[in-house]
C-alpha cells in the first residue's frame, strides 16, 4: 500500500522532479500553443514568473491578458495587483479583453519590490505583476517564497539582459516581438521540453496606454 504522507508530498507543486515533474494547479493562458509548452499546461497559480523583455512598455501583457480576464471575471474572484506599471493600464482595452476592472488595484510607491512581495503574501490576490530591473538574488527568493505562501500568480518582468543571472523564480520566459510574431524562449521551468515557441500575430500591445 502506498504511503498516503509521501503521496502527498510528491504532489506538493514546490518539488522538482524532471519531466515527470508533480502536479501544478494552472491556470490557461489562453493561447493553445503556448499552454502546450507550459508545465502543467497553463500559467502556475502559485509562483514566481520571470518575463524578460527587450523594453519595458512594449506590450509585455499581451501574454498574459487572457489568462487575467479569466481569473478577474471568476465568480470568487481575488484582486489582480499591478505595481509600479512603466505606464498606467489603458482601462478601455482591459475592458475589451475581457477583464474585469473592478478587481484591478494598481500600487506605486518608492519601494515596488517591498510592496510586491507583501502582494503576492497577502492571500487576497489570484495575480500580481510588477516591474524591476535589478532585484537583488535575496529578494527574488523571497517573492517566490511569498508568491507561493499567498497562492498567488506573480509575473516580475526585467529586461532581457538579465537572462544570464542565476533566479529563484519558478519560470522564466525571454520574450521577444518581432514582425508579425513573438518568440518565447523558455530559460527555465519545472517539465518543460521545447525550449522555443513562436506565436504568430498576437496583439502585443493590447492592455497598454
Amino acid at each position: 500500500m502506498a504511503d498516503p504522507t509521501l503521496a502527498r508530498l510528491l504532489e506538493h507543486p514546490a518539488l522538482w522532479r524532471g519531466r515527470s515533474a508533480a502536479r501544478i494547479d494552472v491556470v490557461p493562458s489562453g493561447l493553445a500553443a503556448l499552454d502546450e509548452q507550459l508545465p502543467g499546461g497553463g500559467w502556475p497559480r502559485s509562483g514566481l514568473i520571470e518575463i524578460l523583455i527587450a523594453r519595458f512598455g512594449s506590450g509585455e501583457l499581451s501574454l498574459l491578458l487572457p489568462a487575467l480576464a479569466a481569473l478577474t471575471r471568476a465568480p470568487a474572484a481575488r484582486w489582480c495587483v499591478w505595481v509600479a506599471p512603466p505606464l498606467m493600464p489603458f482601462a478601455p482595452a482591459l475592458v475589451a479583453r475581457g477583464v474585469v476592472l473592478d478587481r484591478v488595484a494598481v500600487v506605486g510607491g518608492e519601494r515596488p519590490l517591498w510592496a510586491f512581495g507583501q502582494v503576492l503574501g497577502s492571500g487576497a490576490c489570484d495575480a500580481a505583476l510588477a516591474w524591476a530591473r535589478q532585484p537583488q538574488p535575496r529578494e527574488l527568493r523571497r517573492l517566490q517564497l511569498a508568491a507561493e505562501r499567498g497562492r498567488t500568480l506573480g509575473v516580475l518582468f526585467r529586461p532581457r539582459r538579465a537572462a544570464r543571472e542565476a533566479s529563484a523564480a519558478m519560470l522564466r520566459l525571454g520574450v521577444e516581438a518581432r514582425a508579425g510574431t513573438v518568440r518565447i524562449e523558455f530559460l527555465k521551468g519545472r517539465g518543460a521540453t521545447h525550449a522555443v515557441v513562436e506565436l504568430a500575430h498576437p496583439d502585443l500591445r493590447a492592455g497598454q496606454a
